[in-house]
This record gives structure tokens, sequence and C-alpha cells, in this order.
């Protein structure tokens, strides 16, 4: 199988991964709930898990790194910290239904949207500029479109933010192990980010990083101050009820390990290579649109003019070739894009997805591109 959904899960891994995986199932109990060697393993691994999650991305605090279940776990916790009823809270023409769904849950809260047109970042700052009024209470951000792998410039909205003193919350789901994520330099209250993704952990993990102020979204055990009825009020307890996925932090700690060694910038870069050498070929096919842009990581989409988008990648993956079709979760960046009717053929790639493998996708494609067009 040539697998180009990496934007979803980045289905190979470092074989580190699943081998720490699969050691601390065996080896690991539960960090706080015990006083024997097997808890602080558990224990110990959860902390280093932290430590360079800290190194990696900017926090000054290892204890201010929380472990999530994903980046959708994490941007709930930021929402409900920062969020309530009547708040007004600003956000990006590009964002996922993790940051909308919990949005429009909470009753009473005005959602502005700072729409700017897709790869003009100049124009999505100038959106924000001019929609982060006094009245807004927080403002949401993704750095990446999962969509389109638009590079939104959060440096620039970051410093707006500061300025007009409003909280940020950062998506970093598509950007953590492919471009600089950095918590301290932003000023961030919050950056939430998948493990399964670009840092190369398993499915089930996620990190969110605190800045600012914190709420629970969940309560329960944390392994300390027991005799309290309320959530400890320090982190990272607060934020951590119940059994944490211990084998999930080991495989998570070994995949940011990875991507330590061989290199933040090395992997963009490689990323962005195939995507651009896959967007060169398939710009070539008659009816065929590519969304690319100056602004762009190694994902991007594409539209069949003859051809619905579920269709493409049902042909791909008879062909072998992995992709993901329709919207991606993520209507909101369709319809500033103008593609919510179509949906989209996205592709993405990994540290581990080839040129060879690049080149064959784009034959097949060109291949059922040709065909479709000829059936019609």
């Amino acid at each position: 199988m040539i697998y180009l959904d990496s934007a979803a899960t980045t289905l190979e891994k470092p074989r580190s991964v699943p081998a720490a995986a699969a050691w601390a199932m065996t080896h690991m109990a539960s960090p706080g709930r015990g006083g024997h060697p097997a808890s602080a393993l558990a224990a110990d691994t959860m902390y280093r898990c932290r430590e360079l999650a800290a190194e990696l991305f900017g926090v000054g605090d290892p204890e201010r790194v929380i472990l999530t279940s994903n980046a959708t776990h994490g941007l709930n916790i930021a929402i409900r910290s920062l969020v309530e009823r009547g708040s007004t809270v600003l956000i990006s023409g590009y964002e996922h239904n993790a940051v909308t769904r919990p949005l429009y849950a909470l009753p009473d809260v005005k959602v502005k949207i700072a729409a700017g047109p897709l790869f003009d970042a100049d124009g999505v700052y100038e959106a924000f500029r001019r929609e982060l009024t006094p009245d807004v209470d927080a403002v949401i951000c993704n750095h990446v479109s999962n969509v389109f792998g638009f590079v939104q410039p959060v440096d620039r909205i970051a410093a707006l933010c500061r300025e007009r003193g409003a909280p940020l919350i950062v998506d970093a789901s598509q950007s953590a192990g492919t471009l600089p994520v950095d918590l301290g330099r932003w000023g961030a209250a919050f950056v939430a980010m998948p493990g399964h993704k670009g840092l190369y952990g398993p499915q089930g993990t996620g990190l969110l990083l605190c800045g600012g102020e914190t709420r629970p979204l969940l309560y329960g055990g944390t392994g300390s101050q027991s005799r309290l009825q309320e959530m400890p009020d320090f982190l990272p307890d607060q934020l951590e009820a119940g059994t944490q996925n211990v084998c999930g932090a080991a495989g998570l700690l070994a995949g940011m390990r990875f991507v330590k060694e061989r290199g933040i910038g090395r992997i963009r870069a490689h990323e962005t290579g195939l995507a651009r050498r896959m967007m060169d070929r398939l710009a070539a096919v008659p009816g065929v649109t590519v969304y690319r842009g100056p602004d762009q990581s190694g994902l991007f989409s594409v539209t069949v003019d003859h051809m619905d988008c579920e269709e493409a990648g049902a042909a791909l993956a008879k062909r072998g070739v992995a992709v993901r079709a329709g919207l991606h979760c993520s209507p909101l960046a369709h319809r500033t894009a103008g593609t919510e009717e179509s949906g989209t053929v996205r592709f993405s790639f990994s540290a581990f997805s080839t040129a060879r493998q690049t080149d064959r996708a784009a034959g097949l494609f060109r291949q059922i591109v040709t065909q479709g067009k000829e059936a019609r």
C-alpha cells in the first residue's frame, strides 16, 4: 500500500514506538497509584514524556504539559477553560470541527470568523486585525489547515493577541513535528496537538501545553490529595483525572525522540518536497485543480471537474493508494475556500514517504481521472 494519509494518522512509525508501547504494557503500572517499582517506572516515563515535549515546544515547566487522548480532548479543555456563557470567540476560517463543535455546544457563545483568503497570509492577518475587537474573549487559530496545508501566520496573530490582551489557543494538529511550535514565544494560553500525526506516537495520545489559567474538563481520581472532593489545583493533576494511557505515553516519548533526532526542519523539507513533486504532476492533468500556495506544509488537496471526490478516493484505494476524500471534518475550511459542495481529495506525506511512492500514486491518479473522463 502507498500510504498518503498522514494528515489523519502517520501509519508507518519508527520501530521504537510500538516496541516502547508494548514493553510498557507488561512492565509499567499506573503512576501515582502505588509505591512499587512498576508504578514508579510509569511515573518516570510520563514525566520524561512531559520533559521532552516541554523542550521541543517551548514550555518552561514540564508539569504544564498535559497528556491527553488526542488534540480534540486538549482543545475541549482549552475552550472550557477560557470560554463561558456569553463569551465572544474569534476563530480563523479554516478551523476543524474539534474547535467549532465545542464552541457551538456552549450556550450563548458568539463565534466570529476571521475568514482570510486561502494561501493569503497577509489577508488572514488583516482579517484577525480587523475582527479582534475589545469584546473578543478568546482567539482560536490552527497553525496549518488540515484540508489545504495552508500555514497560517500564527506568529503575527500571536503578537496581535498579546498586544490586545486576548488569550490565544493554537491548534497545532498539522504542525507539531514539522514546523516550529513554541508556547513561550507565542505567549499562547494553550497549544493542543495529537500524538498520532507528526509526532509518530500511537493513536489515543496527545498533548496540551498550558500557558494560562486552567479548568478541569473531567473529574475523578488523580492519585493525589485523595481526601479532597475537589480536583487538585495544580498541574498536571488538575487536568488528568483517571488512569492515564501509560503505554501510549511510552510510545509518544519514543516518537518525539525520533522527531528530535531526525530534525523538524529536515522532516518538513522532505514532506514539502514530495508534496510539490506530486502537485507539479497532478497540475498537468486536464480537469484537476490543485490547491497550492507559497505558505504550505506537506499536504494538499485537489478536485476533479467531472468526478466526485469520494469516487476518486475509492478508486485510488482499489489501486492500493490510501488518501482521504470528503470534507475532512472541516466544513468551515471548505466554506472559506469555496469547496464546500465538492469536498476534496487530500494527499499527505510523512518522514517515511518516498519519491517512488509519490510518482506511482500520481501516475495512478492520472489514469483514474483520464478513464473517468472518457467514461463520461
